[in-house]
């Protein structure tokens, strides 16, 4: 579905809800479109501003992950992949963990089924501290 802000001759706003761009169009072309404060059948899509996602929201989340992180996980570094299969063989306990891995490492994982998501620098607590200094 898609939705456009749209605007009478009158000058009144309104919106409308469309199965595609091209159910606009034929909507529009056909005079079905209609003002539902005038009833005026000269509608026009109005000018819209795209949603823009705040650097400060994204910058509150990536903080609050590095902070779950932190709080909640161990840095095993490069014994990452060795942690990682000791736990889901049952070698040993689970627990939360980070650490390094080859882009071969994380497929050969993967393909094992062990569970690990690759996560950014930019959210690993200790690596985002050291970029800020």
């Amino acid at each position: 579905m898609i939705k456009y802000e749209l605007r009478c001759a009158k000058d009144h706003p309104f919106e409308g809800w469309f199965g595609s761009i091209a159910d606009y169009d034929d909507q529009a072309e056909s005079g079905l479109l209609v003002c539902p404060e005038c009833g005026s059948k000269d509608v026009e899509k109005a000018i819209m501003a795209p949603a823009v996602r705040s650097s400060h929201k994204s910058a509150a989340i990536a903080e609050a992950i590095r902070t779950e992180i932190a709080t909640n996980c161990d840095d095993v570094g490069e014994d990452f992949t060795s942690e990682a299969r000791a736990m889901f063989y049952g070698e040993k306990p689970s627990r939360g963990i980070y650490g390094k891995a080859t882009p071969q490492q994380a497929k050969d994982m993967i393909e094992e089924g062990i569970p690990a998501l690759p996560i950014p620098d930019a959210l690993d607590p200790k690596r985002a501290k050291k970029k800020l200094n």
